[in-house]
């Protein structure tokens, strides 16, 4: 796995509280699904050669990030909420970096 890897190490951080949640199975399927989905897609474009490559991973793992918030919003879970919101900040970021000066 991925050592000093701030995104992975929240991104895990997250599907283990999401994995806590009780709630209609519907919703808990599609909340586990998009968790499991940013760790995944964080790994995998970790793995990738290619800036561009990595990029794409981190944008889906993104989406799934916002899928989950609005998920936690629904269900008024604030501290998984800003758990998640920290998450997608991080994830933006790698898609995005700060130009080297």
């Amino acid at each position: 796995m991925l050592n000093n890897f701030k995104t992975y190490d929240l991104a895990e951080k997250l599907f283990r509280e999401c994995r806590k949640i009780k709630t209609q199975a519907y919703i808990r399927d599609q909340l586990m699904r998009a968790a499991l989905s940013i760790v995944l897609n964080t790994q995998e474009g970790a793995a990738k050669a290619s800036e561009k490559d990595r990029k794409r991973f981190y944008n889906i793992a993104y989406a799934s990030a916002k899928e989950v918030q609005a998920i936690l919003k629904l269900l008024d879970l604030h501290e998984q909420f800003k758990l998640a919101d920290q998450v997608g900040a991080c994830l933006f970021r790698l898609q995005h970096p700060k130009p080297e000066a």
